[in-house]
């Protein structure tokens, strides 16, 4: 389970909200314990100390932590795009990621600590992916946003789990396109996106 709460804020908070993730929270009658997700969304726009909580606390719990590099909305290149100050904020973005995942790489050579990187800007991929060898990328963005599993080899290159697509409203609305029975459009939807990132890595 993901939880795509996109958190970002001081330390102490961050802390807090890595407890309600991946912990427990000291309660007067015992541990309150939080949602047990298996990777979280993180904001790392307060900076390192921002993140370090979060990624701490997934580290320990054998969580993965996404970290926001270049999301898929379209507003997103005003912020994330700009120069800063001689590269694109994602960029900068990119190697902090690198820096934070260092310590928790596994034996596939991919580390905890991952990357939210669009699958609407697919021109991206192979420089982020240059920045962040051991990141596995999470791909919002395909289907209804545009974007398109065939141009996301780049995410894919150093292992086939180096990239997880995602594409929320395609499922979720398959029925409107497809009909029939709500769920057996979503499964058939869902099974098409699989088939589709299997042929990229093998």
């Amino acid at each position: 389970m993901l939880g795509d709460g996109k958190r970002g804020d001081v330390p102490v908070t961050a802390g807090a909200y890595a407890q309600a993730y991946v912990g427990s929270t000291p309660g007067p009658y015992g541990d309150v314990a939080g949602l047990g997700v298996d990777a979280f969304t993180a904001n790392p726009l307060l900076g390192r100390d921002s993140l370090e909580p979060l990624v701490e606390a997934a580290a320990d719990a054998g969580a993965g932590c996404f970290v926001l590099v270049r999301t898929s909305n379209p507003g997103a290149a005003e912020v994330q795009d700009a120069p800063a100050p001689d590269r694109p904020l994602h960029e900068l973005i990119a190697g902090l990621v690198d820096e934070l995942g260092r310590a928790s790489v596994g034996e596939c050579g991919l580390s905890a600590v991952g990357a939210v990187t669009g699958a609407t800007r697919p021109e991206l991929l192979a420089r982020l992916r240059e920045l962040m060898p051991r990141a596995v990328f999470l791909l919002p963005g395909v289907g209804a946003q545009g974007g398109t599993v065939d141009a996301l080899g780049p995410a894919f290159e150093p292992h086939p789990a180096a990239a997880l697509v995602t594409a929320s409203r395609s499922i979720v609305g398959a029925h409107t396109e497809r009909g029939g029975d709500p769920a057996a459009a979503a499964a058939a939807a869902a099974e098409e996106l699989r088939q589709a990132a299997w042929g990229l890595t093998h």
